[in-house]
């Protein structure tokens, strides 16, 4: 189904049959509804373009994200609206509850694991992936203790607010993590999904896919070549982006090595050329 034309139907919680009540005057649809505001309570959650196991993976929830839903179906699937990025699609019912508190902490491992008591020989009861969102209600010894009772390394969690201005730095973390549509975790990522992760640890609010953080920052005027580029400069083809590791460097997460890689960026763009796509933009993100 798609949303009225004029509005991008991956932001705009809105279809012919159904739209957020919010959006009610500005386009048509059979009924409006309020949303229902939820939590990821899974390690990570598809985000998928239909109600169906294998449809298309647009993106995924981490952890303790918060969702708004408005249409759950009788064989549980939510249709709703990620509030991280204001992505739109659908998510399994499975994967959701009540919102509950808000966050104090977020993972600052690639992954940790969740045990069911203060010892790391127990069984681990889930691993969350980085930046996943947890609700610490007290430590006990090196464990913080989450409001679900699950135990985890304090050494893996930070304050939710806290940022990590290198988002280079953060993005090399994810060296060899294999390439996946719609990824968002070490276990898989795309290249827009690696940008996103990475800027969000640093404190940007960043959307989700490569033609939308072709707009972040500020133009770089790229006449004279790519040589002047600095680290952290973000280079955007059509339907890719890679981040400037270091001068003559890029780090992106490709079909090509189907990983995470850093390579030259001269051979980078060589090869993306001879598939037919040329930079259309270098973006500068400061902070």
């Amino acid at each position: 189904m798609n949303s009225p034309a004029g509005f991008d139907p991956r932001l705009t919680p809105a279809r012919p049959d159904l739209a957020a009540s919010h959006l009610k005057g500005k386009v048509e649809a059979a009924r409006f509804v309020e949303g229902v505001r939820m939590r990821v309570t899974a390690p990570k959650a598809p985000l998928r373009r239909n109600p169906a196991p294998d449809a298309p993976l647009d993106t995924e929830a981490l952890h303790g994200e918060r969702v708004t839903v408005y249409e759950t179906t009788e064989e549980g699937w939510c249709w709703g609206q990620l509030e991280v990025d204001s992505y739109v699609g659908w998510i399994p019912a499975s994967a959701l509850s009540a919102p509950g508190q808000e966050a104090t902490h977020r993972v600052d491992a690639l992954r940790t694991l969740v045990f069911a008591g203060p010892n790391i020989k127990r069984p681990p009861l889930m691993a969350l992936p980085f930046l996943s969102r947890v609700v610490v209600v007290r430590q006990e010894g090196d464990f913080a203790v989450s409001d679900d009772g699950g135990f985890v390394s304090a050494s893996h969690l930070v304050p939710v607010d806290a940022v990590v201005p290198d988002f280079v730095g953060t993005a090399r973390r994810f060296m060899g993590a294999p390439y996946l549509w719609g990824g968002r975790t070490n276990l898989g990522l795309d290249c827009s999904g690696l940008v996103q992760i990475a800027l969000q640890a640093a404190g940007y609010a960043c959307p989700r896919d490569s033609d939308m953080q072709a707009g972040l920052g500020s133009q770089v005027d790229v006449s004279g070549g790519l040589g002047a580029l600095r680290s952290g400069d973000l280079i955007y083809w059509k339907g890719h982006i890679g981040i400037v590791s270091e001068p003559g460097r890029l780090l992106h997460a490709n079909g090509f090595h189907m990983a995470v890689a850093e390579e030259p960026l001269d051979a980078a763009v060589k090869r993306i050329r001879n598939s037919g796509s040329e930079v259309l933009a270098v973006r500068r993100v400061t902070q």
